[in-house]
């Protein structure tokens, strides 16, 4: 029964890595990434768990797919300012209503919920701005 134990650490140990975003950090890539054009805002997509790091849904802004819900990666998504709704393949009915506008930023954590549900969280910059800065930079 030992061993089985073991194996089934191992195995599990491999999945949760195999789920996860790879790819230089966010802080190593931050002061390289262009900044914001003067229409456009910026979205920040990100992921900080990697519970339930099997289920890698796609997000979709305005029903448009934008990337997935990489464990422990975050990219962006510079749009035009306007209303936008973002939603992911696995939210069951939860979304995002936001507003952005020119030169604005918004982050969206996308928080895993027993149950194969993966949502988007909108949060504030402060907060966004921290969680991302040790998380794997995977722009689509």
């Amino acid at each position: 029964m030992t061993i089985l134990v073991r194996y089934a650490s191992v195995v599990a140990m491999l999945l949760l890595l195999l789920g996860c975003a790879t790819g230089p950090k966010y802080s190593e890539v931050a002061a390289s990434l262009p900044k914001i054009a003067s229409e456009k805002g910026r979205i920040y997509f990100y992921r900080v768990s990697v519970i339930g790091g099997a289920y890698q849904p796609d997000i979709s802004v305005n029903q448009n797919r934008v990337g997935s819900a990489k464990p422990k990666g975050v990219f962006y998504q510079d749009l035009a300012p306007g209303n936008y709704i973002v939603t992911t393949s696995m939210a069951q009915g939860k979304e995002v209503s936001l507003n952005l506008a020119a030169g604005e930023e918004k982050y969206v954590r996308l928080a895993y919920r027993f149950g194969f549900n993966v949502f988007p969280e909108l949060v504030d910059n402060d907060t966004g701005r921290q969680e991302i800065q040790d998380l794997s930079f995977t722009q689509p």
